[in-house]
């Protein structure tokens, strides 16, 4: 299939286009029939160096069932060489690819969610929808008295230890004390045995 379509050239971030005849098989920037025109996309618009066509040839072509790309269609159109091709509508190109994919999930959501407040039609599924509605009730139900019992184990929870921590410290001034008496007896021994 033939196409009329653009095939870049210039240099890095600074591209030039050729518009060309080619087979669709052919790859972009290689072998193409016949060279038709150029498009300069750094030129302002106004600018008549911007774009330039051969008009006959690509009649010719266009004739010979040569179709152009989108792009070199909107060319085509702005020079009247052909009809203006319809915009196309594009709501998601506003909107970053990161936060695109974020909104794609929260309208599947709405959607599932749409899909199970729709009426069944089985009667077995007519007894999942209420249980499945149920569970999702009690779930926060069930959440708080846990967050509850939680907060009253808290307190529980430190106060053997703080008591734990005031019988260590008399156990712990308990053997220095029991290491003094047997020093005093000690001491106190040999005093009797010099007598």
């Amino acid at each position: 299939m033939l196409k009329l379509r653009l095939s870049r050239g210039g240099t890095k971030k600074r591209p030039v286009y050729k518009v060309v005849v080619a087979d669709s098989r052919f790859a972009r920037d290689g072998r193409f029939i016949e060279k038709v025109g150029f498009f300069n996309p750094l030129l302002p618009k106004e600018k008549k160096e911007r774009i330039g066509l051969e008009a006959e040839r690509i009649k010719y072509w266009l004739g010979q069932g040569a179709q152009p790309t989108t792009r070199v269609a909107r060319i085509l159109g702005e020079n009247e060489l052909m009809p203006m091709p319809a915009n196309g509508n594009n709501p998601q190109k506003a909107i970053p690819k990161k936060d695109r994919k974020k909104e794609g999930s929260d309208d599947a959501k709405k959607e599932e969610a749409a899909k199970a407040d729709a009426a069944p039609t089985d009667g077995a599924k007519k007894e999942d929808a209420p249980k499945a509605e149920a569970k999702k009730e009690e779930t926060p139900k069930a959440d708080a008295p846990k967050a509850e019992a939680k907060k009253e184990q808290a307190p529980k929870a430190d106060a053997p230890k703080a008591e734990a921590k005031k019988e260590e410290a008399p156990k712990a001034d308990a053997p220095k004390a029991e290491a003094k008496k047997e020093e005093a007896s000690k001491a106190e021994a040999p005093k009797e045995e010099k007598k």
